[in-house]
């Protein structure tokens, strides 16, 4: 029988975080991982290989790795998932509740954003968070996303983009099919505690701003890696 469902993991160079990410997943059967590599060099291959992962390899690039990744799955549901983002215990059981739901063929849901810093800005990044999704209905990629593959293949699927592919698939969605899950994904704040807790918050909203004033993913790439 064809797994329920299938949980893509999109890597480049992630061997660090991807065993925590895995661990979500070492006690349920009849789940189907996809580990879409993009290029990794630094072991991510061999910590996805000794956790049972499926590997696609093929060309770096979020967007891309995501489709690549959704191509191959056997799942009736696809559950998107960042390689440095944990699932709380009760993650499993409430994408199990949402998919035992017949109406939510036609609905896409997320969880709640949490980061693993114990400083009070990342609650104040929390907070910003539910905001934008409670408001915007705009959940970002580190949130996962859980989605049946019939309403994910009429929406057209993920774009290969290079950055912004969440929001483009969310704006597709649209807010009526959204849904949160009562479960936490705790995603890694390096990111945060390296180019500053406000700097990292503002440069997110300059390009996402920019984005939705039509300037390509593409070119906003430089400016949201924090390239000269």
């Amino acid at each position: 029988m064809p797994p329920r469902l299938s949980v893509v993991i999109p890597v480049l160079n992630a061997a660090r975080t991807l065993p925590a990410c895995l661990a979500a997943f070492s006690r349920r059967t009849g789940i189907e991982i996809i580990i879409s590599d993009g290029g990794s060099t630094d072991g991510s291959l061999d910590v996805a290989a000794r956790n049972g992962g499926r590997i696609m390899t093929g060309s770096s690039g979020r967007g891309g790795q995501l489709a690549r990744g959704a191509s191959a799955a056997h799942g009736d549901w696809l559950l998107f998932l960042h390689a440095d983002t944990i699932l709380d215990g009760s993650a499993l059981d409430a994408a199990e509740r949402f998919m035992a739901e017949p109406s939510n063929i036609a609905h896409a849901a997320y969880f709640r954003f949490a980061l693993d810093d114990t400083d009070p800005r990342a609650r104040r990044i929390e907070r910003l968070v539910a905001w934008r999704c409670r408001v915007l209905a705009l959940p970002y990629g580190d949130q996962g996303f859980l989605i049946a593959r019939g309403l994910y293949e009429s929406l057209g699927g993920y774009r290969p983009l290079p950055l912004m592919e969440d929001v483009d698939l969310v704006r597709r969605a649209g807010r009526v099919r959204l849904r949160m899950l009562d479960a936490t994904a705790t995603t890694a704040a390096a990111r945060f505690r390296r180019d500053g807790w406000i700097l990292r918050p503002l440069r997110n909203l300059l390009c996402l701003s920019l984005y939705f004033g039509g300037v390509p993913p593409k070119a906003l790439l430089r400016l949201y890696e924090g390239r000269r």
